[in-house]
């Protein structure tokens, strides 16, 4: 059976290093907020491009630290509404609720998967603050437009971007020079989750921004509220990038456009190879705006489709089955219709990629679809 995601296997060729990491943390004695989580802000905010970087517990804290920021500097106020895509993971919609916001569910483009930049605008209200953009499956949001859209309004703009670690927007009418996700917007959220395209060996994530004010009030807020030990400034909670994780993050972060550059090699064989008619495959310009966390196909048939693959010993993922509007947890949303979402979540799967297929099991992967 190919897996569809190997972490041990994805982990194996920093083996050696991170054992190593890991003997100088533990004679280190320095476990919260040391020189590692230093390290990595610092770099991280450089490979983005951006002037700050605030590792903080995990993605979702990331986005709900963003928006509680923003309240706190009173740019957003507890009600306003913030513009969001529909076809999206939970978390997204989760930090807007958490921070005492209300989502407003906007349907993406059905070829790029991403929000549709022609529908924010119809429903952008006078309780409007915020467009949550998400560069979703690693494929870049089209920016250009919706910073337009942001500046017209008087808009924040903040990244969803955990999963899209090092996707790049060339220049144009809003960034005149090339730039990556995580500075492309006012403030930008990451997961390193285990099976992102830098992931840590636990949960872990980060804020990047250029706005000083905003980073300061960050700094504080994954930490209490606190700057200075025992004084607090704001409620704040406890979201620390773990130095551990950190640690592992420095060992990866160099490695990381390799990691990008075998996906696209990858995705570009699926592209081209896998003909037939039953199956959608996902767009793609062939620009630096996709590294291809994960290859999503289509088709009408969905279940029938992961049976053969997997009857050919092909592991598959769905992400993801139900869409927001439609969970129980938010069950006041369930009688909303989102037609474009809601075949885009009955229709896609995600077939293995990732820089540890071999030539063999790449080749099997088409031949296989090729004859479904």
């Amino acid at each position: 059976m190919i897996p569809f995601l190997n972490l041990k296997k994805i982990n194996e060729p920093f083996e050696m290093m991170l054992q190593e990491k890991m003997k100088q943390f533990l004679e280190g004695g320095w476990y919260i907020l040391g020189n590692e989580v230093k390290t990595f802000e610092v770099n991280f905010a450089s490979y983005c491009g951006a002037k700050y970087c605030i590792g903080v517990g995990n993605g979702l804290d990331a986005l709900v630290l963003i928006f509680k920021a923003y309240i706190q500097l009173g740019k957003i106020q507890k009600g306003d509404e913030v513009i969001v895509p529909a076809n999206t993971y939970i978390a997204s919609i989760l930090a807007i609720l958490q921070a005492d916001l209300v989502p407003v569910l906007v349907e993406p483009k059905l070829d790029t998967y991403n929000i549709n930049p022609e529908e924010i605008e119809t429903k952008i209200t006078s309780k409007t603050k915020a467009i949550l953009p998400v560069h979703l499956y690693g494929q870049l949001c089209e920016m250009n437009q919706i910073n337009a859209i942001a500046q017209r309004y008087n808009l924040l703009v903040v990244e969803d971007a955990a999963q899209a670690h090092g996707s790049k927007l060339e220049a144009g009418s809003w960034k005149l020079e090339e730039a990556r996700a995580g500075n492309l917007s006012h403030a930008a959220a990451f997961s390193f989750y285990p099976g992102k395209n830098l992931g840590a060996l636990g949960d872990a994530g980060a804020i990047t921004t250029n706005d000083d004010e905003l980073a300061t009030v960050l700094y504080s807020l994954r930490n209490y509220g606190s700057k200075v030990k025992y004084q607090n400034d704001f409620l704040g909670v406890n979201s620390r990038l773990d130095e551990l994780q950190a640690t592992f993050l420095n060992v990866k972060l160099p490695y990381l456009n390799k990691e990008n550059q075998t996906r696209k090699q990858i995705a570009k064989r699926y592209l081209s190879e896998i003909k037939n008619d039953k199956i959608v495959l996902p767009f793609w310009d062939g620009s630096e705006n996709h590294v291809f966390h994960l290859f999503i196909i289509r088709t009408s048939n969905r279940l029938k489709l992961q049976n053969y693959l997997k009857e050919n010993g092909v592991e598959t993922m769905i992400h993801y089955p139900i869409p927001p509007h439609k969970q129980k947890a938010l069950y006041n949303w369930n009688h909303l219709s989102f037609p474009i979402t809601e075949k885009i979540h009955d229709e896609v799967l995600s077939i293995p990629l990732n820089s540890t297929l071999s030539v063999e099991e790449i080749k099997h992967i088409i031949s296989i679809l090729n004859n479904y």
